[in-house]
């Protein structure tokens, strides 16, 4: 007997066949389809250098070269240290390459960048055919443990179908954790067809932070109103938090000290601004915290707190990682949440503070230490200072400009000098880690990412020598860039913490070399600078560039004025001592915020 039920069954699963043979029809290179990951991402460009072990993967973005582009550097460290500028400057992960062996071991600079700024970064490397692991074949390396320190995910590539399920999830685990994936892939799977499935998971992912808790911020503001002498400390997780910044200082009379990562996102010339702490910091920023009773540490992760911040000094810290919380110095309260939101909290809950005598000698100290600085900008000296090369920067520095600076006495010079406007100029610079070498291959990232922006790289000559041959990076992608090397021919950096430990300066004096000249020769515009008089020529035709520039300045191998180690105050120093300190930095008309409190 017919029974229509078994008859609609058996149809069924007759049309379930169908769906699922249609399904296996539609098929896909798995290289292929982990590019189709990394694009929906939002992944418009990747670094590296090509080679056998990844050779399958160039083969597939040579099909995706439309909308995903391969960026060819001439080192691989400069593509890592490309990729972790994307991410500090967009909030984007950025990308790079490796072949198995030595293009994977050239990644580590920028990777540890990367981890120890906490940005998102995604790292593919090379292996040798499947078939070929663990028999000591030619480059194989054991590659997962090399790179388990560096990363907070970190897999090898089993099947063929689980290539872009592992690059989801690479990409991810980046976002979540702020740090480094890495994934290995054996260059024979990325040419195998599979199932196209679609997998991303890029649509759902979602950005939250903890609501600061109200009894905490109450706690907050009771020990802003005890203080007498409060100081506010920003880093780079207040970013996007200008005016709450600005006005948390006015209303509770709180001199701002930011973290170097944290240039540029408050106006360089807020009166209440007092530059940065430590050994890359100013006067102010340095004085205001020595004698401060209570610190705002609001988004940072300071690693010299314990050197330059005040044992005795009570301490509120605000942050959307607990794991911060605590870290850095004994904390009184402790603020689990956005900066933005916690800031906009106590301005709105708390008492105003009238301007404290504090605040006004900080405002004086301040004043004091920009006309210093600025009365050395019409000099003349040969080899030259940094202020007349700053002040030529800051004069046709567009409204957008970016600055990637380098790492050693430059990044002094650029916190201290860059006049920046708070808004859409952006800065960078390698923090924790502080690797040199970051100029060049920074420049690269900021111009691919902003292509409309000004971006200037701020060079020492050590650093530059590092990375010089991605100049011509530069040149083939057709990259503007303003690349000034800062020539005084020694590892000033490295000189002064010898001085400082009474040793025998020995390793730091550097050859010198015509870096004009080399830029030319890689098909850059080239400038060598000796003396002032040169500088707003070269300096505007620069500006109207439309090819890589670099301008190699010669200037002076003398220390900058070492504000954490000031001979200054009458109360720790002997007076032989401060007029030698006086004399060696030419210091006039510019006494301690101890004096100026009186």
């Amino acid at each position: 007997m017919h029974c229509p039920f078994s008859e609609c069954k058996s149809d069924n699963l007759h049309f379930r066949k169908i769906n699922i043979n249609k399904m296996e029809e539609k098929k896909i290179k798995s290289g292929l389809a982990m590019l189709n990951v990394l694009e929906s991402w939002g992944i418009d460009h990747i670094y590296g250098i090509p080679g056998g072990s990844f050779n399958s993967t160039m083969d597939a973005l040579y099909e995706k070269r439309g909308t995903v582009r391969y960026i060819q550097v001439r080192h691989e460290e400069v593509g890592a240290i490309a990729a972790s500028v994307d991410a500090k400057l967009t909030g984007k992960i950025g990308v790079c390459f490796g072949t198995a062996g030595p293009g994977a071991t050239h990644l580590f600079n920028g990777l540890y960048d990367a981890q120890l700024d906490h940005v998102p970064v995604l790292a593919l490397v090379g292996q040798v055919v499947t078939t070929s692991m663990n028999y000591d074949a030619f480059q194989e390396m054991n590659e997962n443990p090399m790179f388990a320190d560096v990363s907070v995910y970190n897999r090898t590539v089993m099947t063929p179908e689980s290539l872009p399920h592992v690059i989801d999830e690479a990409i991810r685990r980046a976002y979540e954790y702020k740090g480094v994936s890495v994934v290995t892939i054996p260059v024979d799977l990325a040419t195998v067809e599979i199932p196209d499935l679609g997998i991303s998971s890029a649509a759902n992912h979602k950005v939250g932070f903890p609501m600061p808790e109200e009894k905490d911020i109450e706690e907050a503001l009771k020990l802003i109103q005890q203080a007498e002498r409060p100081v506010l400390y920003v880093g780079q997780g207040a970013r996007g938090a200008k005016d709450e910044i600005i006005e948390l200082s006015e209303k509770y009379s709180m001199p701002i000290v930011l973290s170097v990562l944290a240039k540029g996102i408050i106006p360089d010339d807020t009166p209440a601004f007092m530059g940065t702490a430590g050994r890359l910091s100013t006067k102010p920023g340095n004085e205001a915290l020595e004698v401060t009773d209570l610190i705002v540490f609001i988004g940072s992760d300071f690693p010299f707190a314990r050197f330059f911040f005040p044992k005795n000094a009570k301490f509120i810290q605000v942050d959307i990682d607990s794991s911060k919380l605590g870290k850095r110095h004994k904390t009184d309260v402790a603020i689990l949440g956005d900066a933005k939101t916690a800031m906009r909290m106590m301005i709105d809950k708390g008492e105003k503070i009238p301007r404290t005598k504090f605040m006004e000698a900080n405002l004086k100290n301040r004043e004091n230490w920009i006309k210093w600085m600025r009365s050395f900008e019409e000099r003349d000296d040969v080899p030259m200072r940094p202020e007349p090369i700053f002040k030529e920067i800051n004069r046709i520095a567009a409204d957008d400009a970016i600055f990637v600076t380098d790492v050693g006495n430059v990044t002094i010079f650029a916190i201290r000098m860059l006049d920046m406007n708070g808004e859409k100029q952006k800065f960078t610079t390698s923090g924790l880690f502080a690797t040199m070498g970051y100029g060049v291959p920074g420049g690269i990232a900021a111009q691919l990412s902003y292509p409309e922006s000004q971006v200037f790289t701020l060079n020492g000559d050590g650093g530059f020598a590092m990375v010089m041959q991605d100049i011509i990076t530069q040149v083939k992608y057709k990259l503007p860039v303003i690349n000034i090397v800062f020539s005084n021919n020694s590892f000033g950096f490295i000189e002064a913490e010898q001085e400082d430990t009474k040793q025998t300066k020995y390793g730091v004096d550097i050859a010198g070399a015509d870096f004009a000249k080399i830029a030319e020769g890689m098909g850059a515009k080239g400038y060598t600078i000796t003396k002032r008089e040169q500088l707003r020529q070269v300096f505007d035709e620069a500006r109207n560039s439309n090819v890589p520039v670099v301008i190699d300045i010669k200037v002076e191998n003398k220390r900058p004025f070492p504000s954490e180690i000031m001979a200054l105050d009458e109360y720790t120093h002997e007076k032989e001592a401060i007029e030698t300190f006086k004399k060696r930095y030419e210091v006039s008309e510019m006494p301690t915020l101890k004096e100026l409190m009186k």
